[in-house]
């Protein structure tokens, strides 16, 4: 097995104990392991039970409902990361109403367990995407930051409930941060098939290849994660997280830039534009997560003292191609 630099991630010098969704995920098969490495007691809700005791050796507590976990458990940091794809069929009006079942009715089953639960975890850590912030107009560089508004579109909508979602557990005593996440770059997830084309010879600008890409190396998912656990117990900036933080890269490039930078470190041409219309056929409302951009900023990471591993889209992608 390769050794990741989510092997030197540190949560905590001291033993907790964890709840996690979403763990069968891109994330979650690496957060697992960071968490058992440092000897965390791991729960994790899922669909199948059997299925991720096996992918994780056995070494964590597996449950299929909320239900089968005791009040008396303890659990201290919960780490909510659990959601239907969002990239795939159309956004219809049943796959939306499985969008937000997958999040915002999973989130409410967790909160609703913490209420019962007779030690209140300190903090919980819930995914949600910088689709929160909307599309912004071909060439509009404006930064966005925590503090910009949302917008009255559907991917904004379903961030802004299961961000509310989540925020319920504050009626608790919990913490709660959303992370933002932008596009994560690892060895799943959209990145492989963002390169195929690229590694064939065929890559080029997407859509004019103007819009913006805001996005994260998964190490620095994970260590960001760390650092907020360690802020929310350490005293510092208030010893409390704060309510959003993007999970994103201080660096952003053009969707057209992207594909110069992966091309030249695979040494493949990047010169074959892919218009946009064909995508909006087949996707419809779907096809602004590909062709509309935003220039998402981590302000919050940054000044909270976050340092990213990955901080250009060169040193990101050189490690994956």
């Amino acid at each position: 097995m390769n050794t990741s630099n989510s092997d030197l991630i540190s949560f905590s010098a001291r033993k907790q104990g964890v709840l996690l969704t979403g763990a069968t995920g891109f994330i979650g098969q690496r957060l697992v392991p960071a968490l058992l490495r440092e000897g965390h007691d791991v729960t994790i809700l899922t669909r199948s039970p059997a299925q991720a005791a096996q992918l994780f050796d056995r070494a964590v507590r597996c449950i299929g409902s909320m239900d089968e976990l005791p009040a008396a458990h303890r659990v201290d940091v919960v780490f909510n990361l659990a959601g239907a794809r969002i990239l795939g069929w159309r956004w219809t009006a049943k796959r939306k109403a499985a969008l937000r079942r997958s999040r915002i009715g999973l989130t409410d089953s967790v909160v609703a367990w913490i209420a019962w639960a007779e030690h209140k975890p300190r903090l919980m850590l819930s995914a949600s995407a910088i689709g929160f912030y909307g599309v912004q107009a071909m060439g509009d560089l404006t930064p966005l930051t925590e503090e910009a508004p949302p917008q009255a579109v559907f991917m904004s909508q379903l961030c802004q409930e299961w961000e509310a979602a989540a925020r319920q557990a504050e009626r608790h005593g919990v913490q709660v941060a959303c992370l933002r996440l932008g596009l994560v770059f690892g060895a799943q997830g959209a990145l492989p098939m963002m390169l195929l084309p690229i590694k064939l010879g065929m890559g080029g600008p997407m859509g004019g290849g103007r819009q913006r890409m805001s996005w994260i190396h998964v190490d620095d998912v994970l260590r960001g994660m760390a650092h907020l656990w360690r802020l929310s117990e350490s005293g510092e900036h208030g010893g409390r997280v704060q309510a959003a933080y993007n999970f994103t890269a201080p660096e952003q490039v053009s969707q057209g830039e992207f594909s110069k930078i992966a091309a030249c470190l695979a040494g493949r041409p990047s010169f074959m534009p892919t218009p946009g219309w064909p995508l909006r056929l087949l996707l419809g409302e779907q096809a602004d997560l590909l062709l509309e951009g935003q220039t998402v900023v981590p302000a919050r990471l940054l000044a909270s003292g976050f340092a990213f591993r990955h901080a250009t889209v060169k040193s990101a992608l050189a490690g994956l191609l």
